[in-house]
């Protein structure tokens, strides 16, 4: 989580730079080469939860999605973890020909500990990115949440890209992560407006690490 939380604040200092023509793949920020020249229109994508048998093909799109094994392995972690991993709210994408190609997890986290969502890590195999799997796999994860009768969900991530799902600064509600971060990359969304949202320090699940 340290590794990643430095990576984001410089993603931030180069978009502040550079401005929407780069994009972030994995820990890398590159030139948006896809949406300068062109590239393949949205997709149809199938979004459904994990089933039993698709531990291997998860565990092969984030290393495929990401420079290293750390988001693989927190997957894997968090999958072991009986308290942080929650049925139906790990989710993969299927491509028209029934190929695994993205996937997105929430899992428990606790706010002044009261019961809320961690979404992370999400990921898209670079041939498919940028063709609509990840907006449809975050979508569907906050309609299974919300069906289940959850309401908050945080996630750390860009303040340019969260925001299309109704996400705004955690610091709103007085919600704050237990690690320095950008405030407009520590993001939260209440799924049900008309219940409370509790205030404090994030508590992650020990697969974390923070």
């Amino acid at each position: 989580m340290a590794r990643a939380v430095a990576a984001l604040r410089e993603e931030i200092a180069l978009r502040r730079e550079h401005g929407a023509h780069y994009r972030y793949t994995g820990y890398v920020l590159r030139p948006d080469t896809a949406a300068q020249n062109g590239a393949a229109g949205p997709a149809t994508w199938t979004v459904r939860a994990e089933a039993p048998g698709d531990a291997a093909a998860v565990r092969d799109i984030h290393l495929a999605a990401f420079p290293t094994a750390e988001e693989a392995d927190l997957v894997d972690a968090l999958r072991g973890d009986a308290d942080a991993w929650i049925p139906g709210l790990s989710l993969v994408v299927q491509a028209p020909d029934g190929a695994l190609v993205g996937h997105v997890l929430f899992t428990r986290c606790h706010v002044d500990g009261h019961p809320a969502l961690a979404l992370a890590p999400c990921a898209v195999l670079p041939a498919h990115q940028r063709r609509g799997a990840g907006t449809s796999a975050i979508r569907a994860g906050l309609a299974a949440a919300r069906a289940r009768g959850e309401n908050l969900v945080l996630v750390l991530g860009h303040a340019d890209y969260y925001p299309r799902f109704g996400f705004a600064p955690a610091s709103r509600w007085g919600i704050r992560p237990p690690f320095e971060v950008p405030d407009e990359a520590m993001m939260g969304l209440a799924l049900d407006p008309t219940r409370p949202v509790p205030s404090g320090v994030i508590a992650y699940p020990a697969a974390f690490g923070v």
